[in-house]
């Protein structure tokens, strides 16, 4: 599908055919799941916003441009549900409940890979949001770093910057060296 596909979508499910909007969830209701997943690093919260999201996107489908790109606009709404998330919660929970042999870790049951997941998962927990969310776009949804920019709305020199430390600050918590200065 392309995004001239994803905008007669949007046109059909503003005319009213239910079959349209199940088109677009299925496209896109894995992608956005995985990166709040990510994001907020806890399965049950990340389907509640999941939900949340596509509950928007659906009354706000009337907003949506169709001369701009349909993936940066339905990115935009999840980062932002998902960071919302985030600033409700007191504060920033590990993936609750997971062990490294779950299997919504690792489709493959290699117990070293699922705790590998998992310790990356833990680190992208205790990273500030901003830099959890450059991450999760760019590695996890593949995003350009000018669809990043859309989604995050900064621009694509602030994006590099920012991907750059949160590289440097997620090596550092994978590798255990981070000071304790608050970063």
């Amino acid at each position: 599908m392309s995004d001239a596909d994803d905008a007669i979508l949007v046109r059909k499910c503003i005319e009213g055919d239910p079959r349209a909007f199940e088109a677009l969830l299925d496209r896109y209701e894995t992608r956005i799941f995985n990166a709040v997943l990510r994001t907020l690093n806890h399965y049950d919260d990340a389907r509640d916003v999941t939900q949340a999201v596509f509950i928007k996107v659906y009354r706000s489908l009337d907003t949506f441009d169709a001369n701009r790109r349909f993936f940066s606009w339905i990115y935009r709404i999840a980062m932002n549900e998902a960071l919302n998330h985030l600033e409700k919660r007191s504060r920033v929970e590990a993936i609750a409940g997971l062990r490294p042999d779950d299997p919504r870790l690792s489709g493959e049951g290699d117990h070293r890979a699922a705790a590998a997941r998992l310790d990356l998962y833990e680190a992208l927990a205790r990273l500030k949001p901003e830099h959890r969310a450059v991450l999760v776009l760019k590695h996890i949804a593949g995003c350009s770093y000018h669809e990043i920019g859309a989604v995050l709305q900064i621009p694509e020199k602030t994006v590099k910057s920012r991907l750059y430390t949160a590289r440097e600050l997620l090596r550092a918590e994978l590798l255990g060296t981070r000071e304790s200065d608050g970063c």
